[in-house]
Parts: C-alpha cells; structure tokens; sequence
C-alpha cells in the first residue's frame, strides 16, 4: 500500500522565520507501507479520495501533537474491499464515508448518545493505535506507523474500525462524499447539534473554511434569519454567499454587521478559527443569552480571558463542539438527505482535486488560503 507519512513536523509560518515552503520541506513523505489485513471487528478500505484539512496542517506543523512517524489524512470515501470477524453488516463493495471518531458503545459519552466524545475513542486516536487494537501499519523494514485519528487517509488502503465508517448509497459521487467525514459533520453539527439553532435566530461565523462554510449551510437550513460570514480572506467572501449568508465582511466589518442584522448581538457565533481572541470577540458579539460554539482548534498553549461576569451576568454561554457533536450513523445519511433535496451544496467546498503526489504543495496551499478542500487521488 503507499500512504503519505510524517517523520518530523515543521513549524508553521511566524513560528519559525525563513521557513522552506511545505513543497520544499517535505515533511509529508509518500512510501510503500506492508499491506495489513482486516482483524476482529475491522475493515480494509481501498480509498479513492481523501481531503486535506487544518487539523491535518496542525499535525504536520506540531500544534497537535501526535506520535510520530505517521501516516496522516482523517477525511475520506472509499470501497470496502476486506472485512474482519465478527462484522455482519458491512460487505465488500459497500460505499463508505471515514469518520475520525469511532465510538466503543461502552463508555460514558458514548452510553449518554455523545459518540463524539468517545473516551476509548479518545485514547487510541492519541496513541496511534486503532479501536480494536494496536497500529498495524509497518515499513518493509518493520518499522511502526502510528494511525491518524484511526483513518490515516492520505492513502490508497486503509484498516479502520468498523465503527470509522458509515455505509452509503452508491451514487453518492465521491467527490462530494469525500467532505462528509470532518468538513460537513463538523460544521453542520456545530449550528445543528451543538447549538440547536431554530428559525428566525441570527447566527455570526467566524473563518470560512470547509467547517465554516458548513455552518454557514447549516444556519440556513435551520431557517436562521440573519447569517453574517466573517473572513480575513476577501476571496472567500463570494463562496460565503452562495452558502447561504445574508452578509459578509472582514473582522474588522464584524461589529457594524453584527449590529445591522441584529442589534445588541447575534443569538450564535460559530468560532471555526482556532483563536482564542476570536473566541474573545464572538463572546462580545453575543446578545444577552447567546450562545458562542468553539468549533476551531487553538494552539495548546492559548489561553482565554474574557470578563467572568457575562456568563452569569448576561446569560452567554460558551460551548465546545467536537466533530459537531454528531452521531455519524444519524446525521451523514440525514445531511446526504438535505444535499440529494438541492439545500446543502456542499460542492462549493470543493476547490479542486490533485494527485496525492502533490500533498505537500496542498499543505501550502491551504495554509495560504488558496484552497478550501482539495482532495487528493491516491
């Protein structure tokens, strides 16, 4: 199998002054992998296309730390080509999407309905290991390759849990179902889950993005009456638009459309940055009772001050989102619904597709601003 694998990270623009280009550095090396087999409860899944994320650029740039060497990726669709014992309802050929976290069914997220926040889940994907047992992944040399969140999809084989899928319809073009497993989950998740956002709130999304722009759909679907977008990026303001939001602007612009569409604050702000400033600001921009959901990733280190007196004193509250608090088997095939119904246009995510020969000039592009999902042919 051949499989894209981190040895060493690279410190990302501003960490590190003169920095090579990620094409330069080549921190992402595409090798010849053993093939492993399927065990107990798992699946082998022949990818066909995979799609670069942030959380894959905070891996490489060492703001989520992970063990390493690994073979990265977390957002796919492929064909099962092998299933392990005791796996009854999935077959060789079914069409699936890869979810970055598979649920035990046991602990106390997954018994309260939150299988994003899986605690076994939790542990694996910090290990490098899979749900139902240690990484199989190995050089010719035998040398271990730590799985990434259980799916490592830069790749043209996988072995994942069978609880790392969910089983779609055939039609669904992989194209479009490759941006199920974090970009649409996440984002959808984070205004529908999450927050709960009901017709006739106004909602404010900070960072457009593939999660972004995700919830920009969402807050439209859910019938909200204002939806602003803000961006640094000016080039990402049209996309914004096709979305689904009602206005658009650069943070400096968020006040002032903050309080054209909704006076003293918006009833939700979606942070999908990864700032703890944002944060900051997405609490300021709240009305008396909103709600702020964190979607993003900060930096370890970043930390949050903000005055204590708006939660109890204002009613505001902060909500963390992971994975959009969703419960995949649920809402992939719900969200597919509202795609295949013409009101969830999740095409507009996709900004083009290259050979996974070109996954370090992704990670360029997409710490630039160039793209919001590429996907990537093994």
């Amino acid at each position: 199998m051949k499989a894209a694998v981190l040895y060493s990270t690279v410190p990302a623009a501003g960490q590190a002054p003169g920095k090579p280009a990620y094409a330069d550095a080549k921190p992402l090396i595409l090798q010849e992998l053993d093939q492993p087999q399927p065990r107990a409860g798992e699946l082998g899944v022949a990818i066909t296309y995979s799609s670069l994320c942030h959380s894959d650029l905070s891996v490489v740039d060492g703001s989520r730390v992970r063990p390493l060497p690994m073979a990265l990726g977390h957002e796919a669709v492929g064909r099962v080509v092998s299933v392990g014992d005791g796996v009854a309802d999935v077959s060789v050929g079914d069409h699936v999407v890869l979810v970055f976290v598979p649920s035990c069914g046991h602990c106390r997220a997954c018994r309260a309905g939150r299988p994003a926040l899986c605690h076994r889940a939790a542990e694996v994907n910090g290990s490098g290991d899979l749900l139902h047992g240690p990484a199989l992944l190995r050089t010719p040399a035998g040398e271990r390759i730590n799985h990434h969140l259980g799916v490592s999809a830069f790749a043209d084989y996988a072995v994942v849990a069978r609880e790392s899928v969910v089983v779609i319809d055939d039609d669904v073009p992989d194209t479009v179902a490759a941006m199920f497993g974090c970009a649409v989950l996440t984002g959808m998740g984070a205004v529908l889950n999450t927050a709960g956002v009901s017709p006739g709130q106004s909602v404010a999304v900070f960072g457009i993005g593939a999660v972004g722009l995700s919830a920009v759909m969402a807050a439209r679907l859910a019938g909200a009456a204002g939806v602003i977008a803000i961006d640094p990026n000016p080039g990402k303001h049209p996309l914004a638009l096709d979305a689904g939001a009602t206005a658009v602007g650069t943070p400096a612009d968020a006040p002032r459309l903050v309080a054209e569409a909704a006076g003293d604050g918006v009833d939700v702000a979606v942070e999908a940055v990864g700032s703890a400033g944002v944060i900051a600001t997405c609490l300021d921009l709240v009305t008396r009772g909103g709600a702020v959901v964190s979607v993003g990733l900060p930096h370890p280190s970043a930390e949050l001050a903000v005055p204590a007196l708006q939660f109890a004193g204002a009613g505001k509250r902060l909500l963390g989102s992971y994975m959009g608090d969703a419960v995949p088997r649920r809402d992939i095939p719900a969200y597919l619904g509202y795609w295949r119904e013409g009101r969830l246009p999740v095409e507009l995510l996709h900004t083009d597709t290259r050979p996974l020969a070109e996954i370090n000039e992704g990670l360029d592009a997409l710490a630039s601003g160039q793209v919001v999902r590429r996907l990537f042919r093994a």
